[in-house]
This record gives structure tokens, C-alpha cells and sequence, in this order.
């Protein structure tokens, strides 16, 4: 079977690069490996697991064009993944016309109504989501009008969903001025999720419908949008089941404004979600791949690059749960502020070749109101904050030494609270300092050397971690980085470590490592899924033609 498979996508590979040379056809593949020599997982260990993805796309005409995905998962899906995906299947298979104003697809749907709030279906390979709908979409556009209809069923693994999604989304310009930048745009939005309930009868609708309005506005240096969305009553999922007695509506409130300027910028977002999940599958509600997810909404925090200051990081809390009396939810509230400032050049603080300062800070909270565990209930507050779940404050100062030195300080004052997050025991408090150093050498070769700190008093106390890289030249690097929980005592000092290389060469690149990795979230644009610890040697290859 492994041989077959092999030959079969080696084939499908070569054969696309053959044609790719016709301009019609063209696409990519992927291919990320590990193979495991200690795992959290016993049927892993001194066993290789790999994800393949082979995707084309063929241009027929100016009209007309076809997409599929081949995705192979032999000997066996790497760890972490949906068990979902097993062999080798078509998982995107899409048929495409479109002339002038109007456009049809038919096979696997991936597309987003506003911000998500009420549907988003993309691909992340690298979360193990792939949540399109299996079904038809339209849509018809002008110079001022956008309308779009879609329906199906959703990707679930290797099969589809038993819910049935159905949505229209409109955007209507209502200013566009030239002379003055400015643009004014309504968007209307509507997303319906049908599932018939197996053997049992429920009080509420199979039915469940999202209304959604947005208003967006932009010009030179200003920019505001903000979406609400209204859901219908749906059963809440307790313990595994659906509640009959416990129905609930939802909402969602997103305001998203900000200033831009010459070396200057502001961000501000505020959102408040109550009982704002939706699963093309009800039952489905908890599950930890993301994949019946219908719509998008992720964490609203700071994205950080570093090791260090990814441990305790934050999920949104749009669901209702209620594991007992001590703690109940019913979605989260919070904000957060981007500040962006750069010291000019000359300046006594930007110095000869000037500096970039950037300051976030983020707060998030459980809806406060009142709550009842027996006979389940809550009526909440619009703008009430209630348990703090996360908050964090960091600076990150850019500074430009010589034209071969520069480095980057990073400081985050961060706050846990992993009872009300993860429904576990404990509150963290930590700071994280990070140096990062880079230094140009000759010849299109640099070095960069960080350091990273992490103080908390709480969970497995201190950290330290380092990391060390050196680009022999715009292709072709090589690193070596750890972190080490040297406070903790009672795990014997836990250390994970990194060491790798990689080579890009045109639209191509091949990366290698080997190191032990520390279990805990990965994280991507704010969504994240769970990675267990795992020791071993990694290779991937990605290319497009």
C-alpha cells in the first residue's frame, strides 16, 4: 500500500511540474515528517508519522478552472492530528467559472462573511484544519455591490458533516470618494446551520440561525468597523449531551478602530461573545480539532515569535460551560490596544539610524451577570467584566546600532488564570524579557544570538532559553536553540531543545531538524491545538510550480 501510494503521488508531482511549463497548470506540494523516538503517545514512539498535500489547479480558459488536493497521510498521520486522517484521499476537489461579474463553484467552498464572526472555512495545515463545505457557492459583484450565496455540508476529516450550512452575504458601498480616500461599506450577512437531531426530540429548532450587520469605514488615516451578530436559541452542550432544558440565544459585538499616520500607529479592538460557537455538528462542541468549526473567532491577543512567551497562551472563551458550581461561563469580554511610534532618525532617543517602539496590552474576562448552576442559568450584563481570564502588557523596542547591528528588546508582563481558561487548578503571573541580536557579516552571511528569560513565582516556576542562528547566505541556515525550566525540581530540571537546517532555493524549501519538544499549544492567528511532547527528527519539503 506505502509503495503504491508513493509512486502514484511521486508521479502526480512529476507530472505537474511537466505541465506546469504550459502556464495552465500549476500548484504545490507539501510534505512535513517526523519520526518519533519518545513520545507521550506509546504508538508513536520508534515509528515515522507524515502529512502530504499535493494540490493542483488547471486552467481550462479564461472562464473556466479546476482545483484538487490529494493529501496523504502513510505510514501514519503525525501526532496531534485528527484520527480523522488516515490513507490517502481527495480531500479539495473544485470546479470554477467565473466571467465578468459573476462566478460559480461547485466541490469544496473556502470562503469568510466580514471577520468570521459568523463563517469562516479555510485550510491551516499547519493546525490541522481544513473545514470547507462540500456543497455550491454564487456570487455576483459591482463597482458597488457584493452579493454571495453558498451551502453544503462540511469537510470532516476524510467525510462530511450531518448538519447542513447554508449562508448569503452582501457588502453595499455606500460612500467612495476619490478626491477624499474615504470608503463607507454596509455588509449584511446570514448563515444557517440545519441538523435533525438522531432518535430524540428536542424543544429547540433543528435550525439555528446567525444574523450578522457590519459597517466599515476607511479614509487616509482612520479606519472603524463593527459587526454584531445575533444567534437564534440553541441547545448547550453539558458533559458530552445537549441540554433540553438548557436553551440559550448568543451575540457578538466586534469594534474594531484605529489611527495611521507618518511613523505612527493605533490600533483598539473590543469584542464581547456570549454562547457564540457554531458546529456544523452540535454533538461535536469541545472536540479539539477544529474541525466542524463554522465560524472564526480567535484569540484576540499579541502573536509573539518566541519560545518562551508562548507558554500560557490564551484561547478564547466564546462558549457556555458550566463543570460546576465555583465555575460558570457564558463567553468572554476584553480588548485590546496596539501602539506603534517610530523614534526618528538623529532624534536623542532614536539615535543615528532611529528606533521602532511598539506597546500592546490586552485584557480579557468572563461575562459577569448572574448565575445559577441548578436549574442552569445566567442573564449577563452588556458591559459587565467579570473573572479576569488573561491579561498582558508588552514593549518591544527596534533599535538599529550600525548598519550591520541591530537588535530587538521585548518585555511581557502576563497574567493566567488557568482555572476559568483550561477549567484546571491555578493562577500564573510571569514576565519575560527576550534579546534578540542580529549581526550582518560579509559575503550575505549574518548571525543572530537571542536570549530569553521567564520569572513567575507560580505553576513550575523559572525559565531561561537561548537560541543561535547563522545564514551562510540567502539560501541556506542553520540553528541550534533550547529552553530550560531549570526551577523545576520536581521534573528533574526539564530542558527541549532544537537543532535544524534548512536550504531554499527558487520557490522550494527543505528544512531538517532533530530536538525534544516541549508539549502545550501551538498557536496560529489565535487559534491553537495541542502538541504533546515529543522527542525526534523532523524533515518537511515545500515547493510550488
Amino acid at each position: 500500500m506505502l509503495k503504491s501510494v508513493t509512486i502514484t503521488l511521486t508521479a502526480l508531482f512529476f507530472l505537474s511540474l511537466s505541465y506546469s511549463q504550459s502556464n495552465r497548470i500549476y500548484g504545490s506540494f507539501e510534505s512535513n515528517a517526523v519520526y518519533y523516538q519518545e513520545n507521550e503517545e506509546e504508538d508513536y514512539e520508534n515509528k515515522l508519522g507524515s502529512n502530504n498535500y499535493l494540490n493542483i489547479k488547471y486552467l481550462f480558459n479564461s472562464n473556466w478552472n479546476v482545483e484538487i488536493q490529494v493529501e496523504s497521510y502513510l505510514p501514519r498521520r503525525l501526532q496531534s492530528y485528527s484520527d480523522s486522517f488516515e490513507d490517502t484521499h481527495l480531500s479539495t476537489l473544485s470546479i470554477n467559472y467565473s466571467k465578468k461579474n459573476f462566478k460559480l463553484s461547485v466541490g469544496s467552498i473556502y470562503d469568510q462573511f466580514g471577520s468570521g464572526l459568523v463563517l469562516r472555512t479555510w485550510e491551516d495545515r499547519q493546525l490541522g484544519i481544513n473545514n470547507s463545505i462540500w456543497g455550491f457557492r454564487t456570487s455576483f459583484d459591482t463597482d458597488n455591490v457584493s452579493l454571495k450565496l453558498l451551502g453544503g455540508w462540511q469537510k470532516k476529516g476524510i467525510g462530511i458533516s450531518s448538519g447542513k450550512i447554508a449562508g448569503f452575504d452582501s457588502s453595499i458601498t455606500l460612500i467612495n470618494s476619490d478626491t477624499k480616500y474615504q470608503n463607507l461599506i454596509l455588509g449584511l450577512s446570514y448563515v444557517g446551520r440545519f441538523e435533525m437531531p438522531h432518535y430524540i426530540s428536542y424543544d429547540f429548532n433543528d435550525l439555528t440561525n446567525l444574523f450578522s450587520t457590519r459597517l466599515d469605514y476607511f479614509s487616509d488615516d482612520f479606519y472603524f468597523e463593527y459587526e454584531q451578530v445575533i444567534k437564534s436559541k440553541d441547545g448547550i452542550t453539558q458533559f458530552g449531551s445537549i441540554s433540553n432544558e438548557f436553551v440559550k440565544k448568543g451575540s457578538a459585538h466586534s469594534l474594531n478602530l484605529g489611527v495611521t499616520k507618518p511613523g505612527f500607529g493605533l490600533d483598539m479592538t473590543f469584542r464581547r461573545l456570549e454562547n457564540m460557537p457554531l458546529f456544523s455538528d452540535r454533538f461535536e462542541q469541545g472536540e479539539i480539532y477544529n474541525e466542524s468549526n463554522v465560524n472564526y473567532l480567535p484569540a484576540l491577543t499579541k502573536q509573539h515569535d518566541y519560545q518562551l512567551a508562548n507558554i500560557n497562551v490564551y484561547e478564547s472563551q466564546p462558549n457556555v460551560s458550566f463543570p460546576d458550581p465555583e465555575l460558570m461561563k457564558s463567553g468572554e469580554i476584553g480588548y485590546q490596544f496596539d501602539l506603534y511610534y517610530d523614534l526618528k532618525e538623529g532624534s536623542s532617543l532614536g539615535g543615528q539610524y532611529g528606533s521602532k517602539l511598539s506597546l500592546n496590552i490586552s485584557s480579557w474576562y468572563n461575562l459577569k451577570g448572574q448565575y445559577t448552576y441548578y436549574p442552569s442559568d445566567y442573564d449577563t450584563d452588556f458591559l459587565g467584566f467579570g473573572e479576569k481570564y488573561f491579561s498582558e502588557q508588552s514593549i518591544e523596542i527596534r533599535k538599529k546600532w550600525s548598519n550591520k547591528f541591530d537588535n530587538i528588546f521585548l518585555f511581557i508582563n502576563k497574567y493566567y488564570n488557568r482555572r476559568f481558561v483550561e477549567e484546571k487548578s491555578g493562577e500564573i503571573n510571569s514576565q519575560i524579557l527576550v534579546i534578540d541580536n542580529t549581526l550582518k557579516l560579509n559575503n550575505k552571511k549574518s548571525i543572530r544570538l537571542e536570549i530569553q528569560h521567564l520569572s513567575t513565582k507560580d505553576d513550575k516556576k523559572n525559565w531561561y532559553g537561548y537560541g543561535l542562528e547563522y545564514n551562510f547566505n540567502y539560501n541556506f541556515s542553520a540553528y541550534y536553540n533550547t529552553i530550560v525550566n531549570y526551577e523545576n525540581l520536581e521534573d528533574n530540571k526539564p530542558n527541549y531543545y532544537s537543532l535544524g537546517a534548512s536550504y531554499n532555493k527558487n520557490a522550494s524549501r527543505f528544512s531538517v531538524s532533530y530536538g525534544k519538544q516541549r508539549g502545550g499549544l501551538l498557536c496560529y492567528g489565535g487559534i491553537c491545538r495541542y502538541i504533546p511532547e515529543f522527542k525526534g527528527l523532523s524533515f518537511s519539503i515545500n515547493t510550488s510550480f
